[in-house]
């Protein structure tokens, strides 16, 4: 069970989170672009870490472990996107050159000039809220006193959290270069990892999750305690912030994307089909719904 130090915790945890993402409200103000907030998204995460392992009372490798996976995730999803969007997104040239996401910035004619003050709540005030419920499970971990030695499942996760963070790094890599090239305008990138999923990047971010929850679990909070962090996360990916957003409206803008539907796993990596194949499947599938 959680000791004295988990109310500390929380309460340490949740203003660092709301200081954090005030800030980057501010600066998303002067900047007038809401996107920042993806760049305190991972990094939120590694202030939860690191104060929630400064505050807590658990004892043991387990301790340090899961805490550095977080801040490890966190350093490089924060790191990659500061220098996609704030420095190689100034460039001329590629697909990169936007000021603002294309999801904020349909918020922002949405609300027009309110959204400077809406987007603290919408936004901002949003993800700060998630944030700190996905990370519970890494605070109440660090306050269970005692200590809890590895074991062959910790060595497990790890080697899960490692294997998304392969597949989010080279994906995320990949991607820039292809949207870096000036003839990529209009076209479908379908080759690495994207030859296997359609989203290798948020593939990769889900199995992370799902890897960092196998050593929390092994906290002593059991796997009841710890699943909803990745099922939230997952969901997100999948259904909200992730892929059914990104392809809401790909198809108006890549008519090759269409193709590339019919032949491309969506999320869990696969052998590409045969596009003749995949179509006839299609066509048999609307004929089975007559």
């Amino acid at each position: 069970m959680p000791g004295d130090s988990l109310l500390p915790i929380l309460i340490a945890s949740a203003g660092s989170v709301a200081l954090l993402m005030f800030a980057t409200w501010v600066w998303s103000v002067v900047r007038k672009d809401a996107g920042v907030v993806d760049v305190a998204w991972g990094l939120g995460f590694v202030v939860v870490a690191a104060v929630a392992y400064l505050l807590g009372e658990a004892t043991g490798p387990r301790r340090l472990l899961l805490p550095a996976m977080v801040t490890l995730w966190g350093l490089r999803l924060s790191g990659f996107l500061a220098w996609r969007n704030l420095v190689v997104g100034m460039y001329p040239g590629g697909e990169l050159n936007l000021k603002e996401d294309r999801r904020y910035g349909a918020m922002r004619r949405k609300h027009g000039e309110r959204f400077w003050w809406v987007s603290l709540f919408t936004v901002f005030g949003l993800q700060g809220a998630l944030l700190f419920f996905v990370s519970l499970p890494l605070q109440v971990m660090q306050a269970i006193p005692g200590r809890t030695d590895l074991g062959w499942v910790d060595y497990l996760g790890v080697l899960v959290f490692l294997g998304g963070l392969f597949f989010e790094t080279v994906g995320d890599i990949q991607l820039l270069h292809f949207r870096l090239n000036p003839g990529s305008h209009g076209q479908v990138l379908n080759t690495g990892l994207w030859r296997y999923t359609r989203h290798p990047n948020y593939f990769g971010d889900c199995t992370a999750w799902w890897g960092m929850f196998v050593v929390a679990s092994m906290s002593g909070m059991g796997v009841v305690a710890t699943v909803l962090s990745p099922i939230v996360m997952t969901v997100m990916l999948l259904k909200v912030s992730g892929v059914a957003l990104t392809e809401r409206n790909i198809v108006e803008r890549r008519p090759k994307y269409q193709q590339y539907i019919d032949t491309t796993s969506a999320f869990l990596p696969w052998l590409p089909r045969r596009a003749s194949a995949a179509q006839g499947a299609v066509v048999r599938a609307k004929h089975a719904q007559v």
